[in-house]
């Protein structure tokens, strides 16, 4: 018998990973704190006003740190918390099941 949707526990986490630039964001942050301006320019077609929407789920969701500095211009960087890089066994393997399927469909054409 399969499990109802609201009971698997697999729709939990995609959920808070879903969302056209979360996992490349959360990717980038895995190599390293990254300032708001910065994503812009590593991740071409991604607004300023997407980019704010999807880091603020991912700090509601206790996978991104913002810490802002008081400068002028204030600067904002952004990090996965501890609970964020828990994330990245999956995000990995993830990716290397993409790349598998790509694999497999280029044979397969």
């Amino acid at each position: 018998m399969r499990p109802a949707e609201s009971d698997y526990a697999a729709n939990v986490t995609l959920g808070i990973i879903e969302g056209k630039w979360k996992l490349l964001l959360l990717c980038h942050m895995h190599n390293g704190t990254k300032r708001f301006c910065e994503f812009t320019s590593l991740i071409p077609g991604l607004t300023q006003k997407v980019l704010t929407y999807q880091l603020r789920e991912l700090e509601a969701n206790g996978l991104v740190e913002r810490k802002i500095y008081p400068e002028i211009p204030p600067r904002v960087e952004y990090s996965l918390t501890a609970y964020g890089e828990s994330l990245v066994p999956l995000l990995d393997l993830m990716n290397q099941w993409g790349q598998d399927h790509q694999k497999l469909k280029a044979a397969l054409e």
